[in-house]
């Protein structure tokens, strides 16, 4: 078996292993309010992170499936990456995106946060206006609402800001707005670590697949102490609360976050580096100066 094939077998694998409760629920019609979110939030199929890319600047034989892919190209005796029709296509994202990551990974990570911002989404909201409806609130409404007016909302990151009820957002530290997005991001943030799937799988085929596949596997690990912390009772699903009102509750969300940060930080560098080698890969060369 040639290598190229080697890495799609074992990415293919992963994938399966990764996925597989998902789609076994999703053929039964059974929701899950922790997993669901990297599926239905995520705009990415389980078909299209199973397929496997070799990332820019690696050549596959012309007998592999990429060559009929889009964004892709055919060689004499191989098929790759068209960095310039890529970047014709999806150049001003790959910017973006690379101008919100360095701006990320360049901040102090903030630790101050304590989830607070799903007890947002919920406060003073009603039964009606609670997203997970088939889950109780661990604290009851009125419980959950004084937690968050017992406390200040730190939240940084606007994706998660914008489902706030309405009476959270002047409670929040910062009134956050998108085009404020690339200067306030930084690296504690569970959902920016999250995203860090979303921002990668938005740049295939640029990117070697095994590193979509790790940022999608942080996501579902940072995406349970999401809803660990959350105001919702998930006991019956397996889920021990992380009872951030509290000190100790307050402390291993920390402690786990830190964790986290760290991680993302490392990926975050690791998707830096691949857009960069794309964009000076794709950049013209000067010509020589001819006497």
């Amino acid at each position: 078996m040639d290598s190229w094939q080697q890495r799609q077998a074992a990415h293919h694998a992963r994938v399966d292993a990764l996925v597989a409760q998902h789609l076994s629920r999703r053929e039964e019609g059974v929701k899950h309010p922790v997993a669901d979110f990297l599926f239905t939030y995520y705009s990415f199929r389980p078909a299209q992170l199973r397929r496997w890319h070799p990332g820019a600047g690696v050549e596959v034989p012309l007998a592999a499936p990429h060559a009929q892919w889009r964004f892709y190209t055919k060689g004499e005796h191989s098929a790759y990456v068209d960095l310039p029709d890529f970047l014709t296509h999806r150049g001003s994202s790959a910017q973006f995106v690379r101008e919100l990551l360095a701006g990320t990974a360049d901040r102090a990570a903030q630790f101050g946060c304590f989830g607070l911002h799903e007890w947002a989404m919920v406060y003073r909201a009603g039964r009606d206006g609670i997203r997970h409806t088939d889950w109780p609130l661990r604290l009851g409404g009125e419980g959950t609402d004084e937690v968050v007016r017992s406390h200040q909302l730190r939240c940084t990151h606007y994706d998660a800001y914008r489902f706030f009820t309405a009476p959270a957002r002047p409670l929040n530290l910062t009134v956050l707005q998108r085009d404020s997005q690339t200067s306030l991001e930084q690296p504690g943030c569970l959902h920016a670590a999250m995203d860090l799937y979303k921002w990668a799988y938005k740049l295939t085929p640029l990117l070697p697949s095994e590193l979509v596949a790790d940022c999608f596997e942080l996501a579902t690990e940072v995406r349970v102490l999401d809803m660990e912390a959350s105001p919702y009772d998930l006991r019956d699903l397996g889920y021990d609360p992380v009872c951030i009102e509290t000190p100790n509750g307050k402390a291993e969300y920390i402690r786990r976050q830190r964790a986290f940060a760290q991680r993302s930080t490392r990926l975050r560098h690791r998707l830096i580096e691949h857009i960069d080698d794309a964009l000076t890969a794709a950049r013209p060369r000067p010509s020589a100066v001819r006497n």
